[in-house]
């Protein structure tokens, strides 16, 4: 394989990426779906205290609001796990992730205490919006990591 990389020590680095791209997906999405499914699923089995964390956020109908996100993120975290539909999920993982984070990260608005949990937050969201905004655009079928017949739900 001819090396991409501008300096010959680094070239074993692009051909392990090169040859092991599939897989490193592969586990890239489950360890995002994990943080998704942990997160929903702690919503769903504290709907009150979610609640009441909505309310002081300010977020309309906490209650209901707590079942919508902790179902979103379940969701969300089975069909990256299966690989189902990635290139929309990225989009909604988006979009959520942009509104979870303008509710609840901002991390300029919370006390000193508080002030570098919310920036890890805030930054660990920038990163997952990151990665979507380039994952929507890509497909993850074409990688051949799903077997034939579920790459045609994607």
């Amino acid at each position: 394989m001819v090396s991409r990389s501008p300096h010959p020590a680094l070239s074993c680095v692009d051909d392990f990426a090169t040859s092991s791209t599939d897989a490193l997906l592969l586990v890239g999405r489950i360890l995002m779906s994990y943080l998704f499914l942990s997160a929903g699923w702690g919503k769903l089995t504290n709907v009150v205290g979610t609640a009441a964390y909505f309310t002081a956020l300010g977020v309309p109908s906490p209650s209901v609001m707590s079942y919508l996100v902790g179902a979103l993120e379940v969701a969300v975290g089975v069909a990256l796990i299966l690989g189902l539909a990635t290139r929309y999920v990225a989009i909604v993982i988006f979009i959520f992730v942009l509104v979870a984070t303008a509710f609840a990260h901002r991390y300029w608005t919370y006390p000193a205490e508080a002030h570098r949990a919310q920036f890890i937050q805030f930054t660990k969201n920038l990163a997952i919006m990151t990665l979507c905004s380039r994952r929507s655009h890509e497909s993850g079928c074409s990688r051949g990591i799903l077997p034939v017949g579920l790459q045609r739900l994607c």
